[in-house]
This record gives structure tokens, sequence and C-alpha cells, in this order.
């Protein structure tokens, strides 16, 4: 997102704008109000007496909410408006502008107000890769006082309905008011523009943002409730408090009810591309946010086992068991122009709710759910066996049946150059990423303990952890590159190694795949120069072909992707690295208000005084609201042990302590308190530091 925009989301519903709180049509820009993958607005342009409105400042309420100060035309020190206007944009089934305009003269003044709107209904991928597509008929109306923008397509259908609270001149282009304030007075009207999307049939119960409709009050109380119900942070570094709040914000923010899910949310992965159901990032989220808000893992589970794939069908690369990676409501993928409904091009998503079905139970000692999905647990282990294995190896490894829009590469990393030699060739296909085969490793370790404990199936039990004990005694042979003393990138279809040094061996760390030896070779990769800029781990080492600093996986640096290797440090005995990959992170968030964007740039921190900005990164995006969670996790070293929560604190050189109070679980609620080396060392009183990072 561009800091020159402004944004409102509310589920996956959300408003894009320029910084006077209008949308201008626009080819390099996601400007608009979109629901369900599709814009509803693409104009939305204010005028007084044919004057656009300057921003004196913006006020970021809510997420649901924000509001412009602003003045008429074009001020300058020479010249002082007697007019004032208030403009308050609400998400709440569509977009609510409550307008007031303050006349600070000695006269009355009257006044033309103008609002020209526009609907062109593109669906977000034509949107995102700045194409027109169209094969449908746009259509507009005048109706009883308000203006009707619509699009149809067949059975495909969606309108924007645009009124005003009080009266106005309705026509095809837009609505005209005209407005009369008396001297010191103010004039106040509420203009909308609500959506009208039918729904599948027997879903048309459901509103537009897949839940029930709330007033701006009722999204209020349930913010303040839903921070209430997370732990309680105390520190004595405030940015850190400032960070988790954010972090909570956001996921909230982030929060919408898939269909059938009734009142239930998951995390949409992030603004402003992937407001949907995406299985990879909603897994990992929702892993994060574990001690801080376990509903999500619940619902997020059930909806996926719900999705899981039954049939082989090459257009959406679906497959029985295998979990799905994106799912869209937009025209292309209602017409399979497209394959999102859903599409499964994702090698990790199905090991990785395993991974998630087990981390949830031992947090909540939730059984019932964990009986309930046992034949989707079973048929994604059935999946990494079979069809995962396209090489015959025994190693998760993807090639893309959809030549047309399928995904090239199905690992987290999936733009087309994120795999890659170490002299910057690409290998051909299948690959068989590093961190696939900790998914799996871990996947089957994890699903045997819930057959033995819960399925009450020790036969499977056995057989799941012969398997996973094969798998990493050949993993640890075929992927180390011993003349380097790392984990390759992956295997090419051949079988060789394809040798770039990466941040994806972190994630082997966070499985346990890895040997001790092999282990403490990768930790110090992952922490020298090469790899780690002092803000965190870079997604390629800078001594690799392709690095790039500002490449989206070639160099760039994921909050992340960070977070779950300083969770895999911890677990294998490296705090204090652990804890200096967590402080650089949360620096970071400093310079963000606390809010991490999906990437930025890998530049080393000896260059710059502050984090450089990847230049395209979404933000809000959940899997990095949820990284300062798993940070937190990872400094206080919380681990469930069966009904007991364990806590071995390790953090950063400069935070004096973390209490994190009322963290839910099996247990309860309880308490966990950490007390740094800052702390320890320090005489007298002594200001909070301004970074966590030693000096």
């Amino acid at each position: 997102m561009s800091e020159n925009q402004v944004a409102i989301l509310d589920g996956t519903t959300f408003m894009v704008c320029d910084q006077s709180g209008d949308i201008l049509p626009s080819t390099d820009a996601p400007h608009g109000l979109f629901a369900h993958d599709t814009r509803l607005l693409s104009k939305w342009v204010l005028t007084i007496n044919g004057e656009r409105l300057s921003t004196l400042s913006i006020d970021d309420v809510h997420y649901f909410e924000n509001r412009f100060y602003q003045v008429p035309g074009r001020q300058d020190v020479y010249v002082n408006s007697t007019l004032a206007v208030r403009r308050v944009h609400t998400l709440n089934n569509g977009l609510h502008e409550d307008l007031t305009i303050l006349n600070n003269d000695r006269r009355p003044v009257d006044l033309t107000l103008r609002v020209e709107v526009d609907a062109d209904f593109a669906d977000l991928f034509e949107v995102k890769d700045a194409t027109a597509r169209k094969k449908g008929r746009h259509y507009r109306r005048v109706d009883d006082g308000r203006l009707v923008l619509g699009y149809g397509r067949e059975r495909f259908r969606r309108e924007t309905i645009v009124s005003s609270s009080v009266p106005a001149a309705v026509d095809e282009e837009g609505l005209t008011l005209d407005v009369h304030i008396e001297p010191h007075s103010r004039w106040s009207a509420r203009l909308s523009a609500l959506p009208d999307l039918p729904m599948p049939r027997g879903l048309e119960r459901l509103t537009i943002p897949g839940r029930t409709a709330r007033t701006g009050r009722d999204k209020q109380r349930d913010l303040l409730e839903w921070l209430d119900q997370a732990p309680r942070l105390e520190c004595g570094w405030e940015p850190l408090r400032i960070t988790y709040r954010q972090s909570l914000i956001d996921l909230a923010a982030l929060r919408f009810s898939p269909f059938l899910a009734e009142d239930k949310s998951v995390p949409a992965a992030g603004l402003p591309w992937f407001m949907c159901l995406f299985g990879r990032d909603s897994i990992f989220t929702s892993f994060q946010a574990l001690p801080f808000a376990p509903e999500l893992a619940a619902t997020t589970l059930r909806v996926l086992a719900f999705r899981q794939g039954s049939r082989v069908d090459d257009f959406r690369e679906e497959e029985p068991g295998r979990i799905l990676h994106e799912m869209r409501y937009g025209e292309m993928s209602i017409f399979e122009e497209t394959p999102h409904t859903p599409y499964f091009g994702s090698a990790d998503a199905t090991p990785l709710f395993l991974v998630l079905l087990d981390e949830y139970e031992l947090w909540t000692g939730d059984a019932d759910l964990v009986r309930s999905v046992e034949q989707e647990a079973r048929a994604a282990i059935d999946w990494i066996n079979g069809h995962a294995d396209l090489t015959g190896t025994g190693y998760i490894s993807y090639q893309r049946r959809n030549t047309k829009n399928g995904l090239e590469n199905q690992c987290w990393k999936d733009s087309w150059d994120s795999i890659s030699y170490r002299d910057g060739r690409l290998p051909g296909f299948p690959r068989a990423t590093c961190e696939l085969q900790g998914y799996a490793y871990d996947a089957k370790m994890r699903t045997a303990r819930l057959a033995r404990t819960i399925w009450n199936d020790p036969a499977y039990a056995d057989r799941l952890e012969r398997e996973a004990a094969d798998l990493k005694q050949r993993f640890n042979r075929d992927f180390w590159v011993a003349d380097g003393e790392y984990i390759a990138l992956a295997l090419d279809g051949e079988g060789r190694q394809v040798d770039a040094l990466s941040s994806n061996m972190g994630h082997l760390l966070w499985s346990g795949i890895l040997e001790e030896p092999k282990a403490a070779a990768v930790v110090r990769h992952l922490m020298s120069p090469a790899l780690f800029s002092g803000w965190g781990v870079r997604t390629l080492a800078d001594s690799e072909a392709r690095y790039n600093p500002i490449g989206y996986h070639v160099g760039t640096i994921w909050p992340f992707d960070n977070s779950f290797i300083a969770l895999g440090l911890r677990r294998y005995g490296y705090a204090d690295e652990a804890a200096r990959i967590a402080a650089g992170i949360l620096d970071a968030a400093t310079f963000y208000d606390g809010r991490l964007p999906e990437a930025f740039a890998g530049s080393a921190r000896a260059e710059t005084r502050y984090p450089v900005n990847y230049p395209t990164a979404g933000s809000p995006q959940a899997w990095s609201a949820g990284a300062p969670l798993l940070l937190l996790r990872t400094m206080l070293g919380l681990r469930p042990v069966g009904d007991d929560l364990v806590i071995r604190p390790a953090l950063p050189a400069n935070l004096d302590f973390v209490a994190l109070l009322d963290i839910p679980g099996r247990w309860g609620r309880l308490d966990a308190y950490g007390r740094g080396p800052a702390a320890t060392n320090r005489r007298g009183l002594q200001p909070a530091p301004s970074q966590l990072s030693a000096p």
C-alpha cells in the first residue's frame, strides 16, 4: 500500500481512496470499494462549487472508519477558508459517508455539492493485473431517488446503489445537493453506496461481508471485547505495547466469516490483494495467534477440512486430501477464467493443516474437534504419501498441472524466480523445496500423537513415526550441501541440489527435522551477515546471484518468516539468536507505527538507520500481524505440556521485562513473566531503550 493511499476494511469488504477521501480511476493503484473480489465503486469524487477538497488532517478512528478534516479548494497562507468540512467514511455492509459542513462566516452561504460516481465492477484480478476483460453489460439507472449502477453477465450480477439521506438531484453520473447554511451553523447528510450481491442458492441470508450486519457501535464494542479477551501485555518498552495492540487490531480487522461458517471467523490473508480465504496464510496466522485468540484456529481447521479436495481436477489442481490454497468469488472465478473456486495449488497447506491441528489440541485440549476431522486428517496424510510425491522419492514436490494460470512455485515463496541455484539459474520441475519436507516430517509426528492419544489407533501412529524417522534420515543426507555446510533450497526434478542459501532452511528448525550438528551449522548461516541484515533474516542471502534487497522473495525480509525461524531457534536451544531476530523485527515495527508490512527491504541495518520499504508491500497482512504475537511466545518460551504451560523466558538485550497475563489454554488462564539482561545489568533508574537490539 502506498503512503498516498488511505484504507479501511471489514472482513472481505474494503475501501482504498486517496488522501482527499476520493476514489479516482487509476491504472496503477487499487482505488475503490471492494467486496467479495469485485470493485463496486471505481469513482467517488466530492466537490463543492466545482472544486475538490484539500485535506488538513486524517484520523484513522477504527479499522472500519476514518475521518477527513478538509476545506474546499486549494488553500494557502494568504487565504483562510470560512468553510470546514468533515467526511467520515464507515464500512457497514457498504460505504457510508457522513458529511458535515460548518459555516464559520458571519454571512449565510449557498453551496452546490456534487458527488461523481462510477462502478466498473472489475474483478480483483483485473485490477491487480491492470487488464480490462469485461464480457458482460454495464447499466445504470435512476430509481426512486437512488442511482443504481450495475453489471450483468449471464447468471452473474452485481449492483451498487447510491443514495442520500437528504433530498438530492440524481442523474446517471452522480448526485447533486443544493446546500444552504446560516452563519456559524452546520449542515449534515449521509451518502451511501451499498452493494447488492446475489448469493449462491441457499446462502441468500448471508450479508455482504459474510457476517451479520452490525452498526459502527456494534463493531466498536466487538473490537473492545476482542482486545479484552486477549492476554494483557505489560513491559518496559512502550513500542512493544503499541505493536502488540496494533497486531490484535489488525487481526480483528481481517476476520471474516466464510460461507457455511455461521458467525465464526477466519483471518483473510491481507490488504489489498488477498482479502479472502488462503489456506497457507490462514494456517500460519492461526498458529501465531493460538496463545492469544485460539478460536481463529478452530474455525480455520473446520473450514479447510470442509473444503478439502475430493477429486482430481487439473484446472483447480485439486486432489483427494489436498488443502485449498485460495478461494475467490469474483466474475473471473465464477466463469472459470481463473481456477479459484477454490484453487488448490499449494504444496504446503496440507501438511501445515496437520501441524495446526495438533498444536491447537496441545493448547486447548479440544479433542472433540480433532475427532471431528479425523477422516480429513488421514486423507491429508494420504495426499502427502501419494499425490504429493511426484518423483517417487518420498519427498513432497510440486509441478503445476494448470499451465495457463496456475502457480509455478507452490511453496510460500510463490513468485516465479524465488527458487534458484546459487548462480541464478532456475531449476526444472518437479521442485521439492526443503521446508516442505520439514512440514511433512512435523505433520507425521504430530498426527501420530493424535492417532495414539485421541483416535486410539496406535498401529497408525507407529507407522507414521516410522515414516517420519525415515524421512528425517533421508532428508539430512540428500539436502545437505557438504562443502558449504547448509541445507539446499530444494531438489530439482532430477534429484540435484538447488544450492541457493536461503531463509527456507530456518523453517526446518521449527519442524524439528534437522539433526543436531547440521542444525548448528544452519544457525551459523542464518545469523551470518549474508542472511541476517540486523533487522531480520533475508529470504535469500546477499551472496546469491539473484539476490535483490527489494526483490519479492529474493532478498527482502518477511516478518512472518522470521517469527517461525525464531521459534525454531528456541526449539533447538538457540535462545540468544532467537532474541536477536525478535529484537530486529520488533525494532523495525516501530518505524511502521507498530504495523509490520508484508515485507521490507533486505538492506543491511548498518547502512540505514531505518528499514527500507518494499515498494508494493501489502498492509495490513495477517501473518505479519501475527509475527509479534509469535515472537512474544518465543521470547517468553511458552510451550504447552500436558495441562501445564511451560515458561522459559529469553528476552532481547535491552528489554527489561515482559509480562503476558491471562494466557488462555487447557489450563484456564495463566500468567507468564520474563526478565531480560537489561534488568539484570542496570543499576539505578535508567531511561527505557529506544530499540531492543544491543548496540
